[in-house]
């Protein structure tokens, strides 16, 4: 990957129209993926963000604070590529989703996932018509084919650049419900990332709060944002 090895050497990073959608140029060269194709994506809104980031940089190119540069390459270089597979891989999600599987004990979690979690199940159910079962502990809970397959049919009718951020939404949060609450604003990504974490909320405040684990969660709840906004500024 050549491309994180480079010092700047542009003066500006800009944006042109193509035949294909929105391209970024460093003093007029458009910027490649580390495939070597060309970093063209479907707005101009989005391809306005990537600019940005290559505008922020000072010295040596750093790949960790360019988010949207690095999903747009994904999508290009793997996404398309790969959509089925990609596809298939985040609406598996569904056969497991984490507002399916409820704690037994104590009442008061018991209480907090059925007010967090039961709303965005009987949302799903109202847009989709799927009404996933739900249970206690970890062991698996079957859910209906029919289910399945309709919500498997909403992720592959994604497009490659919003089925890249679509993965990181659902595999951040735990659960495919909720990648589809974020992206259908029935949630926002800080509201959905506070839901997927009422177990580790309620341990934290029951036994303490562990400084590497709350780093580590803040760094994921920095990128279920930036995916949403990825999303967002994809058409």
């Amino acid at each position: 990957m050549a491309e994180w090895k480079l010092k700047r050497f542009w003066n500006a990073a800009t944006v042109e129209q193509t035949d294909d959608g929105f391209a970024v140029l460093l003093d007029g060269r458009s910027v490649k993926t580390p495939a070597k194709a060309g970093l063209i994506v479907p707005s101009k809104a989005l391809a306005e963000k990537i600019a940005s980031e290559w505008d922020a940089q000072e010295g040596d190119v750093n790949p960790e604070i360019m988010p949207f540069t690095r999903a747009a390459n994904a999508a290009i270089d793997k996404v398309t590529l790969q959509f089925v597979e990609v596809a298939d891989l985040i609406a598996a999600y569904g056969e497991n989703d984490l507002l399916c599987y409820r704690a037994a004990a104590p009442q008061e979690l018991v209480d907090r996932q059925a007010a967090a979690w039961d709303p965005i199940l009987d949302w799903a159910n109202d847009v989709y018509g799927v009404r996933l079962a739900t249970g206690q502990g970890v062991m698996h809970i079957a859910q209906p084919p029919s289910a399945i397959e309709r919500l498997t049919q909403e992720v592959h009718a994604l497009s490659p650049f919003q089925l890249t951020a679509f993965h990181d939404l659902v595999s951040l949060t735990g659960s495919l419900v909720l990648g589809f609450a974020i992206v259908n604003n029935r949630l926002g990504a800080d509201a959905a990332w506070d839901v997927s974490r009422i177990d580790e909320i309620w341990q934290a405040e029951h036994w303490g709060q562990d400084e590497e684990a709350l780093d580590l969660a803040e760094t994921k709840r920095q990128a279920l944002l930036s995916a949403a906004e990825f999303y967002a500024n994809c058409v």
